[in-house]
């Protein structure tokens, strides 16, 4: 980068964190540190709400997946606006009557201490281990940049996002995302703008997105009802809808966000502004990896685009046979580029457009597997390698082909993006561990100051857990994919749990405790042998703990009455 782009990318980010720690100052309690005195603008809340989802792996993540599959991601969200309409009817309006500090006090006050407490252990497990996955995202950044490891880059990235959370609480979470959002949205959209700009001159927006479809990466919309398939309309609008109800409706990290809304109106109309903009805002994010993907059927792209582990091939014994397989993907890519050049031409006169097609699919099959040839030598050099560079899609364009400064901006927008997405994280299993594990069950009379510096303590732990996870996110292949993969191997037990406290008044807490219990069992099953894909988990564990509640209350009911 040049010092114009490092000059942009110090500065965003200084000012940003400067802006959170002002505008937080004077909170002299734990309701300040953790809600912000309730106090908030629905404005407020909803970008909170959409940065505290929007991590940094949305922007790093999401074009590469687009990249290399096409936009089917985007009937993820599709059960989105749903969840907010049924949350604020529901959840809202209980969690401010109630006045909670966590979602996870609710259930003590309906079924027993040790619901709670276990429903509060699963989300510290989940949430503690995501948390990592999203400070990894802008290490990678760094770490290419840099052309050092990601394991210095993620300790860096890390540390300065525990250092502002844990002065300035909720309040320096909830402003900086606000401020982090607009500019999000500003660079998202100068980055779609110069993609379209530095493809060919004949080669506008709308052509951009034929080509890529003749390729199959328009692949939006999937209508068939397949179990395994992870992405169609519907495990979008119902696997979807499980997930993004136990997400927003039971993961601290985002109740969290919308307790901080001076009212139930704020909260509610901060919960619909996500669900109209996420799924607009994912769309075009998605179309940005596809624009993307457009510019390199033009421009030849790297054999692989994670520069770290190509520089350390090009400095081992394996360098060589290395440089003779790249040679060969370069001479696959020139038979592609004219195969695409004549598919361009097929579009313009409307002539053998399938025929040019087919020619181009198949030029594109066989320069797949000149890049795998590549890999598999990368493979001998470094068996720990991780071959998945679908994260390093997106940030190999920004950094090779945008002009500068707008470089130093966008990459400050994926460090914001995680940082935010971070601090919201940790300052929600801060409040979970202070108030649902110290606060109720180590020290019930502790004073106001005693919470406080718990909460920054807590903070400050779980800051060096997310940074230990985040070590090993290298392993885990996408990043968008493997926190949704993470989050759905707990969330449908989790919402499980709260619907049997809203909606099956008869079923106790003990029933609903090793309900929950033997759901999770048969969910950590159901994902290790592959029954279903990974959105459907969370329909079939919230289903589970209904059931296995119900059922195990009769059970209970009877040997009641027996005895």
């Amino acid at each position: 980068m040049s010092w114009i782009d490092w000059l942009v990318l110090s500065v965003t980010i200084l000012f940003i964190v400067i802006y959170g720690i002002y505008k937080s100052r004077g909170s002299k309690n734990i309701d300040g540190y953790l809600l912000g005195d309730r106090s908030l603008p629905w404005y407020n809340v909803g970008l909170s709400v959409m940065a505290t989802q929007a991590s940094a792996i949305t922007f790093l993540s999401a074009p590469g997946l687009a990249y290399s599959d096409g936009m089917r991601f985007v009937q993820f969200y599709f059960g989105l606006p749903i969840a907010m309409i049924i949350l604020c009817i529901t959840f809202v309006p209980i969690y401010h009557k109630l006045k909670v500090y966590t979602a996870y006090e609710f259930l003590e006050q309906r079924f027993d201490l040790k619901t709670r407490a276990f429903t509060a252990f699963l989300f510290l497990i989940q949430r503690g281990l995501s948390t990592g996955i999203t400070i990894y995202a802008p290490s990678i950044i760094l770490s290419t940049i840099l052309n050092i490891n990601t394991t210095y880059t993620t300790l860096f990235i890390g540390s300065v996002v525990v250092l502002y959370t844990v002065y300035g609480g909720t309040k320096a979470v909830s402003y900086t995302q606000m401020l982090q959002m607009s500019i999000i949205f500003c660079g998202m959209f100068l980055a779609g703008f110069m993609v379209v700009q530095l493809l060919p001159g004949d080669v506008g927006f709308v052509k951009a997105l034929k080509i890529a479809g003749k390729m199959d990466r328009m692949n939006v919309i999937d209508w068939n009802f397949d179990l395994n398939n992870r992405y169609t309309v519907w495990t979008g609008i119902i696997g979807g809808l499980f997930l993004q109800l136990s997400y927003f409706g039971t993961d601290q990290s985002q109740v969290g966000r919308y307790l901080t809304g001076s009212s139930v109106g704020q909260s509610r109309m901060g919960l619909l502004m996500n669900g109209m903009l996420k799924i607009p805002m994912q769309f075009l994010i998605l179309l940005i990896g596809i624009l993307v993907f457009t510019f390199y059927q033009y421009q030849k792209p790297p054999v692989f685009f994670n520069s770290y582990e190509v520089n350390k091939i090009e400095n081992s014994s394996y360098k060589a046979e290395f440089k003779e397989r790249e040679q060969d993907f370069n001479l696959a890519f020139a038979d592609k580029n004219t195969k695409v050049l004549a598919l361009d031409k097929a579009l313009n006169t409307n002539q053998n457009v399938e025929q040019a097609s087919a020619e181009v699919k198949e030029a594109n099959e066989n320069l797949e597997q000149k890049r795998l040839d590549a890999l598999a030598v990368m493979k001998k050099n470094n068996p720990d390698a991780d071959l998945d560079d679908t994260n390093y899609v997106f940030l190999t364009f920004v950094t090779q082909h945008l002009p500068k400064g707008l470089i130093g901006l966008l990459i400050a927008i994926v460090c914001m993006a995680s940082m935010g997405s971070t601090a919201s994280a940790l300052n929600s299993l801060a409040s979970t561990t202070s108030v649902d594990i110290y606060k109720r069950l180590i020290n019930k009379t502790g004073s106001d100051l005693k919470y406080l510096n718990i909460s920054k303590i807590t903070t400050f732990f779980w800051g060096v857990i997310s940074i230990a996870m985040a070590l090993f996110a290298s392993k885990l292949g996408n990043l968008l994919e493997a926190v949704n993969i993470l989050g759905s191997l707990f969330y449908g037990t989790i919402l499980g749990i709260f619907l049997v406290a809203f909606y099956f008044k008869s079923v106790g807490g003990k029933a609903v405790f090793y309900g929950a219990i033997i759901t999770e069992v048969f969910v950590f099953i159901a994902f290790k042998y592959d029954w279903m894909a990974y959105l459907w988990l969370n329909l079939f564990g919230c289903i589970l703990v209904i059931v296995f509640g119900l059922l195990l209350q009769s059970i209970f009911k009877e040997k009641k009455t027996a005895q």
